[in-house]
This record gives C-alpha cells, sequence and structure tokens, in this order.
C-alpha cells in the first residue's frame, strides 16, 4: 500500500454510507492506532452504532456529526470524502494544502490487477454485471466491485496482479479521478444530477476522467451514436473500439439468445461482448454467459401476472429517456404507467410524445414532478389528454389497487417513474421492492 505518507497525518472520512463504512475497515486496518475522524450529517446516536457495529476501537475515533459535521473538515489533512457529498457543499469548509481524496482514487492508485471501468447515465449496471460473468465463465479470476459489488477498499487486501475488477463507475466517483482504468466503456450520457453539478457540462467532464489518463496499450470503449460520448474519444490516447448493437444482435442470432428485454440492451450487450474479445474469451463462452444473465432487479424486472396483468418493475428508470426505453422495449401493451419523483429540473416534452403515441389509458402520478408531466402532457395534445385516466398518488398501496382497477386483462402496468424517488422513498430499491410488495398482496387477494 502507497499509505505510508499519512501515517502521521490528520485523516476524516467525510460520509459515512457504505464506502465510509468501509473505508473505516481499511484505515483501522493499514494504521490500528492512528484517531480517525468521521464526519457525517446523520444524528450522533445513529453514527455511534454504525461505528460500534465496525469496530472495537470506539475510543480512536473523532466524531463530528449533525447539521455542522463540515465545520471539523479544516482540521484534517487528508479528507477521503464519500461520493455523495458534492465538492460545492465542502468548498467554504476546506484551505489550501488538504488532499481531498476517495475510495476510488485509493483503489486505483494502490490495485495490482486490471482494472474494467464501466459508466454511463444509463445502462451501467446491467453492462458492469454481464462483463462480469463473461470474465467468469472465460475463466478469468474476476471481482465485482463498488457499488453493485463488493467495497473495493476492502478487494485490495486480497487483490493480486491476475486478477480482473469489474467496476460500476458513477460519475460522482469519477469527479476529481486522476486515473483510468485499463478497460474503459462509455455508454452514454443524459442530463441528470444537475443538482449536484454546476452545469450539464461539469457532469460530461466528471464521465470522462474514465478515458482521460489512459495510455496508448490501454482500450476505450464508447457509443458512437450518443454525440457526447463519441467526441469524448479525441481526450483519450487508449485503442478506440466503437461498439455496434446491430453487430451484438447478429452475434446472439449465431450463438444464442438472452434473456435481457428491450433493444436499448443490444448496447450493453455490446460492450459485454467487446471486453470478452479484448480478453481473448472465445464467443462460444462469452455467448453462454449471456444466455445465463438475468436482469438485474428494478431494470425492466417482470414482477408477475396477476389477474391476466403483467407487471413490470423499472425503478431505476429516473430520467425520461430510460421510461421511453421502456416503452419501447414493452410495445403497445402498456395500458398503465406509474410516473413522477424527485424534481431534478428534467425536461419531460419528449416523454409526453411519447406517451402521446402509445396505447395507454391511465397515468398514476407521484409528485412533485407527476404535476410537472402532466402539464406536458397536455401542452403536448390538450384535447388527446382528456381522455387519460390520470390520479395524483402519494401511497404505494392505493397507487397499486387503481392500476389494478384500471387495467384490463391481457395488459402491461409499468412502474417506470422517469424521475428519481427521494421524497416518498429512500431510494429507487424501496420504491421498487415496495411496489412489488404491493403488486403481490393485491394480486393474490380473492376478488
Amino acid at each position: 500500500m502507497r499509505l505510508d505518507a499519512w501515517r502521521d497525518k490528520k485523516v476524516l472520512i467525510l460520509g459515512f454510507g457504505r464506502e465510509g463504512q468501509d473505508s473505516l475497515l481499511f484505515l483501522r486496518r493499514i494504521f490500528p492506532e492512528k484517531i480517525i475522524g468521521i464526519a457525517d450529517q446523520k444524528e450522533k446516536r445513529a453514527l455511534i452504532a454504525e461505528i460500534r457495529r465496525l469496530t472495537k476501537k470506539e475510543g480512536q475515533i473523532k466524531l463530528r456529526a449533525g447539521k455542522n459535521y463540515l465545520k471539523s473538515l479544516k482540521d484534517y489533512d487528508v479528507i477521503i470524502k464519500a461520493p455523495g457529498v458534492a465538492p460545492k457543499t465542502i468548498k467554504p469548509f476546506i484551505r489550501p494544502g488538504q488532499e481531498i481524496t476517495s475510495q476510488t482514487q485509493i483503489f486505483f492508485e494502490n490495485c495490482p490487477g486490471r482494472i474494467v471501468g464501466i459508466t454511463g447515465t444509463k445502462g451501467k449496471s446491467t453492462t458492469t454485471s454481464l462483463i462480469y460473468r463473461v470474465l467468469k465463465e472465460g475463466g478469468l479470476k474476476a471481482h465485482l466491485v463498488g457499488n453493485i459489488g463488493q467495497p473495493v477498499l476492502s478487494a485490495l487486501f486480497r487483490a493480486r496482479p491476475a486478477d480482473v475488477f469489474v467496476y460500476e463507475l458513477s460519475s460522482h466517483q469519477l469527479m476529481n479521478l486522476k486515473r483510468s482504468p485499463q478497460v474503459a466503456v462509455f455508454l452514454n450520457i443524459y442530463p441528470e444530477h444537475l443538482d449536484y453539478y454546476q452545469s450539464f457540462a461539469e457532469y460530461l467532464r466528471a464521465k470522462q476522467n474514465i478515458c482521460r489518463y489512459q495510455g496508448a496499450t490501454d482500450f476505450f470503449l464508447f457509443n458512437p451514436q450518443d454525440r457526447n460520448v463519441s467526441k469524448t474519444q479525441k481526450i483519450t490516447r487508449a485503442r478506440k473500439v466503437a461498439l455496434d448493437p446491430e453487430r451484438a444482435e447478429r452475434f446472439l442470432k449465431k450463438w444464442g439468445r438472452t434473456k435481457l428485454v428491450g433493444r436499448f440492451n443490444f448496447l450493453n450487450l455490446a460492450a459485454a461482448i467487446e471486453v470478452g474479445r479484448i480478453f481473448k474469451i472465445p464467443e462460444k463462452k462469452i455467448a453462454q454467459a449471456i444466455k445465463d444473465f438475468s436482469p438485474l432487479p428494478h431494470r425492466l424486472e417482470l414482477v408477475g401476472e396477476y389477474r391476466g396483468i403483467k407487471f413490470y418493475n423499472d425503478s431505476l428508470a429516473t430520467i425520461p429517456e430510460a421510461t421511453i426505453a421502456a416503452l419501447d422495449a414493452l410495445g403497445p401493451r402498456v395500458e398503465t404507467i406509474f410516473l413522477g419523483g424527485f424534481d431534478r429540473g428534467l425536461d419531460f416534452r419528449k416523454l409526453a410524445a411519447r406517451i402521446m403515441k402509445s396505447q395507454i389509458q391511465t397515468l398514476i402520478l407521484w409528485p412533485t414532478t407527476g404535476q410537472k408531466i402532466w402539464r406536458a402532457i397536455v401542452r403536448t395534445n390538450s384535447g388527446k389528454a382528456r381522455f387519460f385516466n390520470h390520479f395524483f398518488v402519494v401511497n404505494m398501496e392505493e397507487a397499486v389497487k387503481l392500476a389494478f382497477r384500471h387495467t384490463r386483462r391481457g395488459k402491461i402496468c409499468l412502474l417506470s417513474c422517469a424521475s428519481p424517488s427521494f421524497g416518498l422513498f429512500h431510494d429507487y430499491q424501496e420504491r421498487g421492492e415496495l411496489f412489488k410488495k404491493c403488486v403481490r398482496q393485491q394480486g393474490n387477494k380473492q376478488v
């Protein structure tokens, strides 16, 4: 580990979620007797309970909790910042000369193996999981790390040069990163997280760090159909591989099939196939991994068929483009759709136009963007809008009852909200799980 320089420095973990907790275990293993700072906006009692669960050395932790948690930042030499803490939030509290780093930066600086990094506004979790399965099928010692796998710093202690780490990278994790993976995949970029970044340009610059520091022997896999992604190839020295969904479709026709729903998934499949080829995995094994791969939860997940209605959970659709893709994938049988959530200032005009072209009859709308989506639909065609059943809801059980009441047998009810879940739900997982629970409860009732 190249962290000896921290031995005599004051180190703070900023943000004590999943990554912060992993950082504490990591630091405690390297510096057993060091006093470590933790700062988080959670209540002190909750933080102490989490710390006690992780370590017996509670006395060697200096805690700053609650609404004034940022005021202690200036007292530290090194700050390991969680990705959810926006840089603009901490700017007034830091001083010149401090080292601001992250779990991702530490991992990249110390990992002895190869890293395959995947980013994109949508599709990165599916693509990351697909690539991992392809590499495992090919006999490589592959590890799934990051948001959907093992915490990265925990993985470092067992890492060997022959290992391959498949790492889903969000824009927050990429921002301020000074290294890039040996294999970088950039799928797409849409306006999102604009409450975190000062502009779309800043969001794009963060994403571009996935390939900015690559060398001439590295690989950059990119979507040439996305203008902003395609122009990113100009900033990297890596070998370029353009992803071709049609080529992926031809590959499947030759070798087998997939359980993934929707043409948009051919881009994700193209990335997995090309990474397999880079690692010289036989096509038959790539095809087997794809055939065995099941869709991840909350991504066009079939909940089941109840009373003749098919219910799909697409809770991860937090932008309009993702909901449009879901409608394209499921086709004209979608009759009821759940829409709305936290307002990040997104534009819903294209979604409204797509809904107007669909066979949807019932809209179940969550605050606060549910109202915005409805207004966009009315502005698109006020005459046709009069024929929609539309309901503004705040309760999932009531929303699902409405869906059963207004969806005909043989049709589809789709939860694909085109908005984040914050406000009414903790995250998209909670929203999706509650939807599935209510569908099953209502669907299994005697009528």
